[in-house]
């Protein structure tokens, strides 16, 4: 199987590539500029692969349903907030990307996380998406609910960046897996920036079987467990967010998780 990486300018002229069997890298020596995207290629769809697109940012195992991904790279200031400050700045950059090893695919993990994950959705597995993020800023993109980041107790940029609701009544945040996997528990990280924010004290699950779960949440730090019955998904979404009766109109998600195995044909 080869894979191929390359770096795309705004006119969609190819700036460097290199194609490689089953792992590799490209080094990029020059600095990335507005409208600037990486384009991984695999000569079959529905893959595995792990990808790191910069070296802030931690390996990711996704799932490709065609055979071409397109992440573009966030350059301006606003859109770098959620990222590490550091992130896809200077003039020499290392990107690389490998078929995910067999154990890596099948084992029981987190199949939500996605450190990789962009507003848009851009043909990688697992997305978030949500019908509603606060003033379209990048701190509250609902990406930030599944990259990995449990830094919960501030709000706004990285590390605390969260899916903030806008105090919306009918917020609703979705995660598509791209592909149906087998799950029997979840995760969920309240941001904590009291007095500053509120919390939820019941949730709404929504699994794509048809099947829902009501749970109750309370204003902790640490990870709340909601443990379920074994299903197998494609999407599952959180909603009918009720809010505490407190003073605060901030009740925010700073990340899900959602454990099981994925499903091998």
């Amino acid at each position: 199987m080869k894979v191929k990486i390359e770096v795309i300018n705004q006119a969609g002229e190819v700036m460097r590539s290199k194609a490689f069997e089953q792992r590799g890298y490209l080094d990029y020596i020059a600095t990335y500029r507005q409208g600037d995207s990486i384009r991984v290629s695999v000569d079959q769809p529905e893959q595995y692969l792990v990808v790191q697109m910069d070296e802030s940012l931690n390996p990711s195992l996704i799932y490709l349903k065609e055979k071409t991904w397109e992440y573009k790279i966030p350059i301006d200031e606003k859109a770098r907030e959620a990222y590490p400050i550091k992130a896809f700045l200077g003039d020499k950059h290392y990107i690389s990307a490998r078929l995910a090893e067999d154990n890596e695919i099948s084992q029981y993990q987190n199949l939500a996380l996605n450190p990789h994950d962009q507003k848009q959705d851009s043909g990688a597995y697992p997305h978030a998406s949500a019908n509603v993020e606060t003033r379209n800023d990048s701190t509250f993109f609902a990406r930030n609910a599944i990259d990995g980041v449990i830094a919960n107790e501030d709000h706004g940029p990285y590390p605390y960046q969260s899916w903030g609701i806008n105090q919306q009544a009918d917020a609703c945040l979705r995660v598509d897996f791209g592909r149906l996997v087998e799950i029997d528990k979840i995760a969920l990280v309240l941001r904590g920036d009291y007095p500053h924010d509120s919390y939820w004290t019941q949730v709404t699950l929504v699994f794509s079987d048809g099947s829902t779960e009501v749970v109750p949440l309370k204003k902790l730090l640490e990870p709340q467990i909601i443990k379920i019955e074994q299903k197998r998904i494609a999407w599952l979404e959180i909603k009918e967010l009720i809010k505490a009766e407190d003073d605060s109109p901030f009740p925010a998600l700073t990340q899900i998780e959602v454990y099981g195995k994925n499903i091998r044909s």
